[in-house]
């Protein structure tokens, strides 16, 4: 018997390597940070075009006005918890079965950080003195996505445990900067909504013991922790950062991926190629003006100064602090001058940059302190990659 021969069809199925490669191509840290790169171009050229009062209408657009958010707000408050939900996930793997798991490999990476953190803040305050100095924190965060996509670019022969040291780095400098966002810009407490999102949170993770795996009780636990913790008047997003720590990280024997491993893997597609980008699409679009009075803002100075020259005074100078007063040390396959490349790459601050910029200030200051973390985070980007493309090629050659 002859069978027919298979009608085409309209939409085929697609083979197994098609389904995945978008969600492939987005994991990769080089398409995420070029996205975010693309999105972030184009708030400033529609925020500086003749159609800049469309791109405000749109940041001010409230979609569901019995919430009371308008774009910019979901941008800031919604999609980023998405971003934090990752960097939570991140964060308790690396604690607990990554490069942060024993004290001592991690102690160099840990004080850089810290020190990357604190002298940022410093530079601020000072050229701030007698001003405003509520936006002290906004250089002291470090870009995860940007950085590793400038090292990918530029460090394709650089050695493995240089983004060893940056992936620590950079996540410990997101674990400070998510407790001074919660400490130090939060608006007023309301004790009643914390206890809830705190009771939801407990649920979250008594779930998670219990080895709970249907989504459909997860999604509306999440979405009422983000709810009570944005009524709470603490940033939404440190929902996003609490419910990543409480998930599971190390698999039971009979799984062969731990729940953070599954949400890892099908979040930073989405995490990267629509949160983030949509949230420099809200917020990076600054009106740039103020001709030479730009260059004498202290705000403007101070972020600048703190991202291009405070990063890398405190990553280099905690890193060689620890390995001159304590028996650590770094590897033997690394150079100063490759940490010093690492060190100026930390200065490119962006996705939480403007975020700090938006919870410091407002109006002129605001787009102000904004504009001085783009332009900061480009030049540090530049330098580092200068300098770490020539430690390329003298490794390659190596």
């Amino acid at each position: 018997m002859i069978s027919a021969p298979r009608r085409p069809t309209f939409f085929p199925d697609a083979d197994k390597g098609e389904s995945t490669f978008v969600g492939d191509l987005l994991r990769e840290e080089t398409i995420g940070g070029a996205i975010v790169l693309v999105a972030a171009a184009l708030a400033v050229l529609w925020a500086n075009s003749p159609f800049a009062a469309s791109y405000e209408s749109l940041r001010h657009f409230v979609p569901f006005p019995e919430l009371g958010l308008d774009m910019e707000h979901w941008a800031a408050d919604g999609a980023l918890t998405l971003f934090f939900f990752v960097a939570g996930l991140e964060l308790k793997r690396e604690f607990l079965v990554g490069s942060l798991r024993r004290p001592a490999d991690a102690l160099v990476p840990v004080v850089a950080a810290v020190c990357g953190v604190a002298v940022p803040a410093v530079i601020f305050t000072v050229v701030n003195l007698g001003g405003n100095t509520d936006g002290w924190a906004i250089p002291a965060a470090t870009d995860i996505a940007f950085a590793l996509a400038v090292l990918a670019v530029v460090g394709s022969s650089l050695p493995s445990q240089l983004r060893a040291f940056l992936l620590t780095l950079a996540v410990v400098d997101d674990l400070i900067v998510i407790v001074i966002i919660a400490l130090f810009y939060s608006s007023d407490l309301h004790l009643g909504a914390l206890l809830s999102a705190v009771a939801v949170l407990a649920v979250y993770g008594v779930m998670q013991r219990m080895r709970v795996r249907s989504s459909l009780l997860y999604i509306p636990l999440a979405v009422t922790a983000w709810w009570f913790m944005h009524e709470s008047g603490i940033h939404a997003t440190i929902a996003g950062v609490a419910l990543g720590l409480l998930t599971r990280v190390v698999p039971d024997e009979t799984e062969q991926r731990s729940p953070a491993e599954r949400l890892e893997h099908r979040l930073v597609p989405l995490s990267a190629g629509v949160a983030v980008p949509f949230f420099a699409l809200m917020s990076a679009g600054v009106a740039i003006g103020g001709g030479a009075s730009f260059f004498t803002d202290p705000i403007v100075i101070g972020v600048a100064l703190g991202l291009v020259l405070g990063k890398p005074i405190g990553v280099m100078g905690g890193a060689w602090l620890v390995t001159r007063l304590t028996r650590a040390e770094l590897n033997e396959t690394l150079t100063w001058r490759d940490v010093g490349g690492v060190a100026i790459l930390a200065g490119v601050g962006f996705t939480v940059a403007l975020l700090v910029a938006d919870l410091s200030y407002g109006g002129a200051e605001a787009e102000a302190a904004k504009t001085a973390v783009l332009l900061g985070s480009v030049v540090a980007a530049l330098l580092a990659s200068v300098v770490l493309r020539r430690r390329n090629h003298r490794h390659r050659n190596a």
